[in-house]
Order: structure tokens, then sequence, then C-alpha cells
């Protein structure tokens, strides 16, 4: 100001607020406001040699770590059989049998299973035909638009060996006994595989004729 000039100046409150705005930003980030700092860059994991045994053959993968065994089995086995559907465990699309244990392959890592024997929709049948799981689905009509089918169909053969080794489900009357494999049984068993056109009667149909259980 040069002499003999009047000083008026009157901030507004916006003035001061975007000023100590600004001085802030600087103080905090040392960058001009309204800039963002760039993220450093997180290098990709090396990858892990893994060999699964799928359906009787040895297949040897370099995986990322982080790959699931469903996306292993997609993506990198050709294997398209087990479906993705919810991809957090909560259909059972995706059922495969581990060790003859159905598990959810989209909730488990490949790296996991190193060695382990892997059965897919795939490796049921045989030679001889179809798996007698995969006959009744087809005679009972179990399916509809068919998206499910694969993981009620491995779902079904592992729940069925669950039940002939005695392991009691939520609805067992008593934990200690072989339970009986009543249609209660048999919807509780199940109640992992989600079938969004609702063939569940005929889903449980196939899985009594398969299981050589009472009509």
């Amino acid at each position: 100001m040069r002499d003999g000039e009047d000083w008026d100046f009157q901030p507004t409150r916006r003035a001061v607020l975007g000023t100590g705005s600004v001085a802030a930003a600087l103080l905090v980030t040392g960058l001009p406001h309204g800039a963002e700092a760039a993220e450093p860059e997180t290098p990709a994991p090396t990858p892990v040699p893994v060999t699964l045994k799928v359906n009787g053959k040895a297949r040897s993968l370099d995986l990322d770590p982080r790959t699931s065994l469903l996306d292993a089995l997609r993506d990198h086995l050709g294997l398209p059989g087990s479906k993705k559907g919810c991809d957090h465990g909560q259909c059972g699309a995706c059922t495969v049998l581990l060790e003859g244990r159905r598990i959810n392959a989209c909730l488990s890592l490949a790296v996991m299973h190193d060695g382990q024997e892997i059965t897919t929709i795939e490796g049921l049948a045989d030679a001889r035909g179809l798996h007698p799981m995969q006959a009744a689905f087809v005679e009972h009509d179990g399916f509809q638009c068919g998206y499910c089918t694969s993981g009620q169909i491995c779902s079904a053969v592992g729940m069925l060996a669950e039940a002939q080794a005695g392991m009691p489900s939520y609805v067992s009357e008593h934990l200690a006994d072989h339970p009986a494999l009543t249609e209660a049984e048999l919807r509780e068993r199940m109640s992992g595989n989600i079938c969004r056109c609702a063939a569940y009667p005929n889903i449980v149909a196939a899985i009594r004729q398969a299981g050589g259980l009472p009509a």
C-alpha cells in the first residue's frame, strides 16, 4: 500500500475458508489443492508351481497364488462344467469333490490343494456311461436352465457319501445315530445348492433314485 492510500479490504468468510483449505492441503500433502498423489504400483505376486490331480490326471500349472480353485479349473484347465454363480460360496454352482468331500471351489485357493484329488462334473462319467446321479437327474428332469446342475450333482454325490459315513446334519435328531435320509434330511443337506428354477422336487427324486432310497 502506497502512502496516502486507504486500506479498505474486508475479507469474506468464503475467501478465508478457501485460503485455509489450500493451506491445509499443502501442509498435509505437499501438493496443490485438488491434486492426487499417484499410488505406488504393487508388483504382481510370483507364480507358484501347483500340481492338481483333476479327474484322475495330474496337471501342472504356474499360478498366481491368489487364483481360486474354480478359476484354475475353468480358465487354466479348460473345465467349464463347474459354474461361477455368486463367487461368494452362497449358491453352490461351483461345487466339486476334493478327496471325495464336496467343497465350494470359488472359496478355495488352488495352491492349497497341491497334489490332492479333485473330481469335477466332467470326471463323474466314465467309459461305461453316465454316473448314476447324472442319469437320475436326466430321468427325473432335475434341471431346467441347467446352470446349477453340475454343482447339484457333485454335491449330491458328496452328500450321499457323508450320510453313508454317518455324518449328521442340522435336522438329525440324534448326532450319534446313523441318520436316515428322510426328505427333511435331503433338503437340509442339499440346502447349500440353490436352484433358481426351483426344480427341487425333481432333484430330491433324482437323489433318492441314485442313492437307492425309498420314494
